[in-house]
């Protein structure tokens, strides 16, 4: 018993692991406020900037592979198949991995693992993390076309992916974007709060 307590412990720790580390954290970016923009290296080495992708819509996702609530929005796909869904229409979807055991080479088996088509970036310093005060996995950030940040929060209503909750879970990423004109998305819409998990 006390020993599987220890295991769920462990874990929990792991995706609050990231709030940890960004504890003095720089405050939450506003909405409708200028995205912070970075360059990192995703999991092929790569330098990825957010001005790159300057006139899109952009979706940030804070990731973390050991944790259980990351993992349980992969281990079925289900995460893949909502990015896939707005990546088709052009939309930018990109992963942070801002835990500071993270490198090139654990993004790329993440990547492998669960058949991520898009860049996992390495911000193992957490200064990606501090400049947008993202401090749970998954965190998810919308960055409209004109630059600004649309949504921040949880990806759904759901506490724990594994779990059968009961009830319609909301995608709060989907209802942000139905919520907008794909054209636009520069409406600040008011941000979720993360879910205490």
């Amino acid at each position: 018993m006390f020993a599987s307590t220890f295991r769920k412990l462990g874990a929990l720790a792991l995706c609050l692991g990231l709030a940890s580390v960004l504890i003095a954290a720089d405050k939450e970016v506003a909405i409708g406020s200028a995205a912070p923009a970075f360059t990192l290296k995703d999991q092929t080495g790569k330098d990825v900037s957010l001005s790159d992708f300057a006139g899109k819509i952009v979706v940030l996702e804070w990731f973390n592979e050991q944790c259980p609530i990351v993992v349980g929005h992969y281990k079925d796909e289900k995460m893949n198949k909502v990015a896939s869904t707005y990546t088709d229409k052009g939309v930018v979807w990109l992963a942070i991995n801002s835990s500071n055991f993270a490198t090139p080479k654990t993004n790329e088996a993440a990547a492998t693992a669960w058949k991520m088509s898009r860049p996992i970036l390495d911000d193992s310093k957490g200064e990606i993390g501090h400049a947008y005060a993202a401090t749970n996995t998954p965190h998810m950030y919308i960055i409209g076309k004109d630059g600004k940040l649309a949504y921040r929060g949880a990806i759904d209503s759901k506490e724990n992916p594994s779990a059968n909750e009961g009830g319609k879970t909301v995608n709060y990423v989907a209802k942000r974007w139905m919520k907008s004109s794909p054209a636009s998305l520069s409406a600040p819409l008011k941000a979720r709060p993360m879910a205490a998990r």
